[in-house]
This record gives C-alpha cells, structure tokens and sequence, in this order.
C-alpha cells in the first residue's frame, strides 16, 4: 500500500476473514448433525451471541474481557482474572524462596528457535537453551563446537520450533535426552539433558516443514516427523508447476545417530503426529486431502485422511527393497494408490475424519488417539487396538464426543480424564474418556466440566500426560492470546500461559495464575524432577576439547598466517595476562574453566571481535576469528565471578604485518 492510500477499516478486514471461514464451516458438519452458526449461545444471563458475533468478541482487543472472562460460562471464580490467586482447593502453587520445583517444563519458543525450561508449579524461568538460533550469553552459535553443528544442519539464522518430546523407556521419561523440531526448516534437534545444550541438529533430506514431531514409544526407537508442505520430490524444479506430483513426507531418524533412516510419501499435508504404547503405530493428523495450493481449494471438501502409519510394515518394505532413493534417503510410497497399501497389511491406512483435524494424542494406556476437529466441535477416538484386523475405517472409531468450539489439543490426568482445548470458545474442557466411549458420536454426556481461559488456547499439556503414568495435578494452557490480562507493552503483545489446577479425581478446575511469555512458545512437555540427573560441573570425559591446565597457557603458532592460544580462567584472572599476535592472523582460543565449584561461569568477551562466550567449571570452548587490525584488545569476563571481577582482564596485543 502506498502512503496516498487510504488503509482498510479493520472491521472491513475482520468482517472478511469471518466469511472465509463461515464458507469452511458451513461444508463442515458434525457426526450427528450440521453445525448451524447461528444458534450457538453462550449462556451468559441476558446476553446471548451468534457465533459471528462470538468471533468479533475474540478478536476485538480487550473485548474477550468481558465473554471468556466471565464465571457464568464455567462457573468459575470471578477471581480467575487475576494474574495469580489463591486456590479455594487449598493446592499451592508457591514455591517459597530456597525450595525447588517439582517438575521441569520444556517450553518450546517457536520462532525465537530456543527452548525455556520452567518449573512447575511455580512457573519461574530456570534456563533458556538455544537450540535453532545463536545466544551470546553462552555463546552458542559463536564457538566452533556449536557454531559448526549450526552450520552443518542447514546454516539458518532461525527456527521454529514446535514440538519438545523427552526420551522414553518402557513408556516413561529417562531424563537423557529431549528431540525437537524446526517446523521453518525442516529439522530434528537433540539436547543432552545431562547438561541442557543441544549437542545434535539434523537437517532432514527431501524435507521443507518438520511440524509434528514425536519419539516411538516405549523405546525411543525413532524420532518421528511430519512434514507438513508438500512438494516435489526431489525438488529440483522439475515438477514445480505441477502440484498433482508434490507430496508429503513421514520421517524416521535415528535418536542416537540423529541420521535420516526412511521416509514414507503420502497424500495430502501431514499435521501432528503421536505413536501407541506399543511401538508399532504412528498417528498423523492430516489436511488438504484435496491437495489443492490455496485455502478455497483446501477447505473444499467436508473429510480429510488421518494417517495410520504401521512402523514395522514400513521396516519391513525397507528391508525388502520396496522404495526408491531420493537424495540418499529410502522413500516408501504410503500414497493410497501404492501397491504397498493394497494387499492384508498396508504401511498407511487412511482413515476419514471430520474436515481439518488438527492434533492427535494418544491416551496413557494406548487404547485411543484422539483427533481434535479443529473445524469440527468434536474429538474422534481411534481404538489402537481394533486397527490391525479391521479393514473398515468406521470400525476403529470408538468415541465421537462434541465437545465445543474449535478444539485443537487433548491431555490426560491419568484417572481417565481427558482435557482438550477449545481455541474460539477459548476453553479447557474436562470430559470422561469412558463415558465418550459409551454415548452416541457427536453426544455431550461424557462433558465434566469447562474452565474459562484467556484467550484463543493452542497446545495445553498436563503433568506428564503424554507417558504411561501421567500425575494429574496441574495443567498448563498455552493461549495465544493475551489482550488485557497485562500491562501494555506496545503492538506486540506476549502470550498468555496459565496455570489451572486440575487435582484428582472429579475436583473441579480451577484457574491460579497466569504469567506472560514471550512470542511464540508453541507446545511444552513435563518430567519429574527426579527423572533428570542433571551434572553441576563439566565431566571432562564427556566433551572432546583438549582440557587446558595452568601450566597449558601459552600461544603456539600453528602456521604462517595461524596460532593456538590456550588459556585458563579462574576467580579474578585468566591464565594469560597478556598475550601477542600478527595482523591477519587466525586465532584459535582455547579456554577452560578450572573452578570446580558449582555456578561459578567465567566469559570471555574481545570487543571488536564480536566474541564472547560463557565457560562453566571443567568445561572447554573454542572460538576461532582473524586478528584483523593491529592494536590493543582486553579481554574480559562477563560474567560476575567474585569481588575482584572487574580487575579480571587480559590483553590481545596485535601487532602491525610486516612490510
């Protein structure tokens, strides 16, 4: 738009955004009935609202206020509004000064390509770690190590990630590593939990969008991903005009190699993605079984396939050569025409489902994934365990319940409870898996309950909830919005995650807290804190750096134009208080931390050099950079390490190339 133009009225832009999804919702209907738009209410005394207006109420800024705020939809306290309250069930969320979390949570930072680790139930930030982007705390992306692992698994300057999944044995964490995706790129990030950095990223062959992302469980025999954007394959232009000839891809890569074992092709846009118990079925939601490029040709038809992938099928079509090679990686065709899905034991079943679901979690006992509409107000129920025999799709359905507005997510309490997330209600609602499983498709019965959340929730995520044994305590909703739940910080506002209080049993919900976060966290995961045994000083045995000593400290020239500077640091000084190079010259410096004491961190920083990185006690980094300009360059520590750290310096001297 050009500065002469006058700008659109945003209710004008609003306005059309709610006829395009009219048009969708109206080809979509419900198990039992069509979903009329019109005569949705939301029970608040003297007001009632069509679901056009209800949209306007979500998207207007503050308007949510005054709808999903209000405790006559839940019967919650009014109380809720606040950004932390007393629990009227006497549970706590306090965590008192000097006392420790129960749980860890793992906060995936979408674009900001970081992790957050977040203690539970207090909600205080304990760590980030940089995963997809460079973080000059503890310079990550700057030191050789980390820089190259960068570099080698793609050489993006971002990330997005989605989806943190911790690795399992027999069905429940290890606590040894945590896999998450790059939805933007196409990647599969390891971090060692041993000491809270990503060690590994894989930039996944044939692959533009890695969105789902799961382990096989129990084993963690794979790290499993969805590829979401279909393309050709390969991708090399060929077919680029031609979307009937562009596919999406499943991956498999191995969790201790991080290499790329197979990948299946298959009909439309994959989504999310979660295994069985058992180890032998993977299940991805899907989209866009018309596989059209535009959202009018997406949204056409009233069905799309949810993709049941059978593991052992797809090794089994490997081993057997049944496959061709794309860019080094067997590819299975899972498409529906394939022969390899005609015969008694297909590698993909396509099962229909309401228009666009878009999640699939499966239950702690592994007898049900559950499928949120997302354009349908109802969860579909697959029985795991009628899929292997049944050759009709409407057999595997167990359970239908209609359970609100614009579901997206479901977790568990493990006292067969299942919550899910209702992004235009902007809800959690508690319904009885069992209950679901014994009503009519498209049945309200098995609903328990629903708590108000602010606003428009995405992922929510129990305790635990995705392993064998889930805690069911406290429940997390990731809400997209915040509107006027804070202070106001400009146009981009933070996201609002809360706390709700879910106990045992049939106690109600109850909201306790919310705490802003940083744009924009996507999905989370829980693990007890006894699960994970993290180191509080470096194991020099588990990094493969040379360990410096004091007596190490020295400059070796290496080459002509080339040097190795060893250097140690301890409380107020480096192991070199000064040291000398040649213009042009490249400086590898090696450092290490002597301390063996837990917290004391030691950074290196040259200004003009752009370096500064953090060592941790017995750790060692390296960075390697030019001296590009003679002079004189102090080196100091940036982080505040005793009572003499501004005296704790050292000097690069550069001197002038010859001639």
């Amino acid at each position: 738009m050009s500065k002469h133009e006058t700008p659109r009225d945003p209710n004008e832009v609003l306005e059309e955004y709610e006829e395009t999804l009219d048009s969708v919702l109206a080809e979509v209907e419900s198990p039992d009935e069509a979903t009329t738009d019109d005569d949705i209410s939301l029970g608040l005394p003297g007001l009632s609202l069509g679901r056009r207006d209800f949209m306007k109420a979500g998207v207007a800024a503050g308007a949510m206020g005054s709808v999903a705020g209000c405790s006559a939809l839940s019967g919650g306290d009014s109380s809720a509004g606040s950004q932390s309250t007393p629990s009227s069930s006497g549970a706590s969320h306090t965590v008192e000064p000097g006392e420790h979390d129960e749980y860890y949570g793992f906060w995936s930072g979408g674009h900001s390509g970081e992790l957050r680790v977040i203690g539970i139930p207090s909600m205080r930030e304990l760590t980030r770690i940089p995963v997809f982007n460079t973080d000059c705390a503890s310079g990550y992306g700057f030191t050789d190590g980390t820089q190259e692992m960068l570099e080698e698994g793609g050489g993006y300057s971002w990330g997005d990630n989605h989806h943190p999944n911790l690795s399992e044995t027999d069905g429940d964490y290890d606590g040894e590593y945590l896999y998450v995706n790059d939805k933007a790129n196409g990647r599969i990030a390891r971090v060692n939990l041993t000491y809270f950095e990503t060690d590994a990223i894989t930039d996944v062959p044939n692959m533009q969008a890695i969105h789902g992302c799961c382990v096989l469980s129990p084993d963690t025999k794979y790290v499993l991903g969805n590829g979401e954007f279909r393309a050709p394959l390969p991708n090399d232009g060929t077919d680029a005009k031609n979307p009937d000839n562009y596919t999406s891809l499943f991956v498999a890569v191995d969790p201790d190699s991080m290499e790329t074992q197979w990948q299946v092709k298959v009909d439309g846009n994959l989504d999310i993605v979660d295994t069985g118990k058992e180890g032998r079925w993977a299940i991805s939601s899907a989209y866009n079984s018309e596989e059209a490029t535009d959202i009018q040709g997406m949204t056409k038809d009233d069905r799309d396939n949810v993709k049941a992938f059978d593991i052992p099928a797809i090794e089994q079509a490997v081993e057997n050569g049944n496959y061709e090679e794309v860019n080094g990686i067997p590819v299975v065709d899972g498409t529906q025409g394939s022969s390899l899905n005609q015969g008694d034991r297909p590698v993909v079943k396509y099962i229909p489902t309401p228009k666009s679901p878009h999640c699939v979690e499966v239950g702690p006992n592994g007898d049900y994934a559950f499928i949120a509409g997302k354009l349908s107000p109802t969860v579909t129920m697959l029985d795991l365990n009628a899929l292997a025999d049944s050759s009709d799709p409407d057999e595997v359905v167990a359970g239908r319940p209609r359970v609100g507005l614009g579901p997206l997510h479901t977790t568990f309490d493990g006292n067969g409870h299942a919550y899910t997330s209702l992004f235009i209600d902007s809800q959690t609602v508690k319904w009885d898996i069992q209950a679901a499983v014994e009503a009519e498709e498209g049945s309200e019965d098995s609903i328990i309950e629903k708590q108000d959340v602010h606003y428009n929730p995405g992922h929510i995520q129990a305790l635990e909830a995705m392993t064998t044994d889930p805690d069911g305590e406290w429940l997390v909703s990731l809400n997209k919005l915040s509107k006027d739940r804070f202070l106001p910080v400009g146009p981009i506002m933070p996201d609002n995650d809360q706390l709700i209080h879910i106990g045992q049993g049939e106690k109600e919900m109850e909201l306790v807290a919310d705490h802003p976060a940083y744009p924009e966290p996507h999905d989370c995961v829980f693990a007890h804190k006894d699960k994970i045994d993290a180191k509080k000083v470096y194991d020099k045995d588990d990094y493969e750096e040379t360990y410096i000593t004091e007596e190490d400290s020295g400059v070796e020239r290496t080459g002509e134009n080339s040097v190795h500077v060893k250097m140690t640091t301890k409380r107020s000084e480096f192991g070199l208080p000064d040291f000398t190079v040649q213009e042009g010259d490249e400086v590898k410096l090696s450092t290490t931390n002597i301390e063996g004491v837990q917290d004391i961190i030691h950074g290196v920083a040259i200004p003009e050099h752009d370096i500064n990185y953090a060592v941790a006690p017995q750790d060692t980094r390296e960075v390697t950079f030019t001296a590009d300009d003679p002079g004189v360059y102090w080196i100091y520590c940036t982080y505040f390490c005793s009572a003499l750290h501004l005296e704790m310096r050292s000097r690069m001297i550069v001197e002038p190339a010859e001639g």
